[in-house]
Formats: structure tokens, C-alpha cells, sequence
């Protein structure tokens, strides 16, 4: 036998649902992504509360949001996806009123 059996169909399914989460995560964000490009170009800034964004994106925020500045970082890599939805519509954020409840995003050119 040439290769090892990996994983079977347990991991199989795993790796199916891992993905189908991620899928949904990368998705989730795309209202708000959209909701950015189309603003105008000679718009330089925006603020947004927490809650217009939830309703941008008709769900609520992670709790992480609420309390955790790296949530808002203006990282592309890895599995936030939240900051490549505003990174890809050509934005970064700029500053989060946690007691507020509000981010403040600038074009990112």
C-alpha cells in the first residue's frame, strides 16, 4: 500500500463543516464590505455604531467586538475576516469607542 489512509469519513465530514464555517464567516461580513464600497469616493471617513453595522450586516457582532480592540485590527491575514471585509472595500479602521459603541473607518489609500 502506497499511502496512508487519512482520516477516514469522521474527518472527512470535519473538514466539510470546518469549511462550511468558514464559508459562512467570510459571507457574514460581505454586507458590511459592500456597504463600504459603495460609499462615495470623496468620502475619506465614516462612523459607524456597533449597532448600524449589525444592522448592515443583519446579525449581531461577536462579544469579541464589544470589548477587544484586536477584533477591530486591520490585519488580511489569517482567519479574520471581519477586517478583510472592510480592508477589501479599500478602508481601515481608525479609531473604536468601546464605551460608545462605535468605530470610526478612513480610506485606507
Amino acid at each position: 500500500m502506497c499511502c496512508a489512509k487519512v482520516g477516514g469519513v469522521g474527518f472527512v465530514r470535519a473538514l466539510e463543516n470546518r469549511l462550511k464555517k468558514e464559508i459562512y464567516m467570510a459571507g457574514k461580513y460581505t454586507p458590511l464590505e459592500h456597504y463600504l464600497h459603495d460609499l462615495p469616493a470623496s468620502q475619506r471617513e465614516v462612523m459607524l455604531s456597533f449597532e448600524q453595522i449589525e444592522q448592515i450586516l443583519g446579525s449581531k457582532l461577536p462579544s469579541s467586538a464589544y470589548g477587544y480592540r484586536q477584533w477591530w485590527e486591520n490585519e488580511k491575514e489569517g482567519n479574520h475576516v471581519n477586517a478583510r471585509a472592510w480592508a477589501n472595500a479599500g478602508w481601515k479602521v481608525d479609531t473604536v469607542n468601546f464605551g460608545e459603541k462605535w468605530v470610526k473607518l478612513v480610506r485606507a489609500g
